[in-house]
């Protein structure tokens, strides 16, 4: 029997599912970690943690399911924007600027006074502080000796599917949430990274959500005890692949609403809505020329979490 695995890259936990080919529900797993507040306003992760969340996953997965005997293929899903930085040799240069970090209030002001008709021409988004365009920025301006030594910008999802084939990519769903995507030529925009001063060589390939990207590299695969060779697709923004997974895709008169670590209200789109001027954002989604636009709060579940931790340290809720 041969299995699919899908892997979601959350806020607070990486989800592992698998299916059969005919698409049957087999099994599914999962591995909490923590996210770092070293200041106000400040959220971030140690992509580490993704890598050992990943591990724990496929050992509970290889122990229940025989996944190592029967695993074909892999794909993702992941958290949004989370800025991942990486040297010449692929090492992490810091911990991750999460989604829901608001320290770059002052890069965002910036990125609105000497640029916002033209960023929201290429991008059809306005800059706000979740999205990775102010994270560079901030990074450029407060740890420029870590910025002098990127070589390659990444979201969460990216970096574990570079681990595990050493490919360098990001799929347009994802990328449309960098605030570098020109929406409407699906390529990242010279205007947009010269205007900012961001070496276009440090941003990967953009390929469509479900290419084929690679194989899990040879050590790996033998350190993990897959006995066949697991193909790696590409994968998509995690809104992405919950329009996808409710199955309205398409269907332009239905809504999605979710409520995870964020909340937020998803809508089909049958081409590029220029119509709402930034009040909502909007995205590729599955393939370069599909799209949805979304209303977001940047804390729903993630609310309850911190009133956990706060006051019920002793009990569950």
């Amino acid at each position: 029997m041969n299995y699919i695995l899908g892997i979601d890259l959350g806020t607070s936990s990486l989800k592992g599912v698998v299916f059969d080919q005919d698409g049957n529900f087999i099994g599914a797993k999962s591995s909490h970690y923590d996210v770092c507040n070293p200041q106000k306003g400040y959220s971030e992760q140690k992509p580490k943690f993704w890598i050992d969340a990943f591990e724990k996953v496929i050992e509970k997965l290889n122990r229940d399911f025989d996944l190592n005997e029967n695993l074909i293929a892999l794909s993702f899903s992941g958290q949004m924007h989370s800025l991942v930085l990486l040297d010449e040799e692929g090492r992490v240069l810091r911990d991750a600027i999460l989604w829901n970090d608001v320290r770059t209030i002052d890069e965002c002001k910036y990125i609105k006074n000497e640029f916002s008709d033209k960023l929201l021409e290429i991008t059809n988004n306005i800059a706000l502080e979740g999205f990775t365009l102010p994270k560079i920025l901030w990074v450029k301006k407060y740890e420029s000796e870590i910025f002098g030594k990127t070589h390659h910008i990444l979201l969460p999802k990216d970096y574990l599917r570079y681990y595990l084939t050493g490919k360098y990519n990001m799929d347009y769903s994802d990328a449309a949430g960098t605030l570098l995507l020109d929406i409407e030529n699906h390529e990242w925009s010279e205007e947009i990274v010269k205007k900012f001063g961001i070496n276009r060589k440090l941003l990967p390939h953009l390929v469509n959500s479900t290419d084929f990207v690679g194989y899990v590299k040879k050590d790996l695969k033998l350190k993990y005890g897959f006995k066949k060779d697991v193909r790696v697709f590409t994968g998509c923004a995690d809104n992405c692949a919950s329009e996808i997974g409710s199955g309205i895709v398409g269907k332009y008169d239905t809504m999605l609403l979710s409520i995870g670590t964020s909340g937020v209200i998803l809508n089909p789109e049958k081409k590029i809505n220029r119509s709402y001027n930034g009040k909502l954002h909007f995205f590729n989604s599955i393939y370069k020329d599909t799209y949805y636009s979304m209303g977001v709060t940047l804390s729903a579940g993630q609310s309850l979490n911190w009133f956990r931790k706060s006051f019920s340290k002793k009990r569950k809720i």
